[in-house]
């Protein structure tokens, strides 16, 4: 937490007023002990586990708040989807399975194995074939569409026949 603190305060020039905390477990601890003195945790998912542990003298001695939140309303939500349709902002996607997979898909999730989002193809015969429209996928570019999945060591989509 230290670490990343110097290096948000040298890009932003000062500690966070809010943390967005969708990891759960894993990140929660960091979150509290970021926040500037009188910030907000915001936790809107646990995915790496519902049990948080976090020192929480950083919680009360500076005076944070955690909130709770369900995400979004019907009018944010048709804003985020619009953009990712824009390829303004990219869902996190680090697995994909193939349907007749889909028990070990969800044992991954329920054991916190993955790292974002887990698809699961259903109608589309291969992964990499959400974005259709060839001057969409160029103008988002190819290794922002699955960046997790080859930072994985995962084999990259090839490009949709253009």
């Amino acid at each position: 937490g230290k670490r990343l603190g110097r290096i948000i305060r040298r890009e932003v020039g000062e500690d966070p007023h809010i943390a967005f905390d969708f990891i759960g477990r894993a990140t929660f601890a960091t979150s509290v002990f970021l926040v500037r003195r009188g910030g907000t945790v915001v936790t809107c998912g646990s995915s790496t586990g519902y049990q948080h542990h976090y020192d929480n003298r950083y919680l009360w001695m500076n005076l944070k708040r955690i909130i709770g939140s369900h995400s979004a309303n019907f009018q944010e939500q048709w804003e985020c989807n619009r953009l990712v349709q824009m390829g303004r902002l990219m869902p996190a996607l680090s697995e994909v399975h193939p349907l007749d997979r889909i028990g070990e898909a969800s044992r991954r999730v329920q054991q916190n194995l993955h790292t974002g989002k887990v698809g699961v193809l259903c109608l589309a015969p291969e992964p990499g074939l959400g974005v259709t429209d060839p001057a969409t996928r160029a103008r988002i570019g190819e290794e922002r569409l699955s960046p997790l999945r080859t930072q994985a060591g995962a084999t990259p989509v090839p490009a949709l026949a253009r």
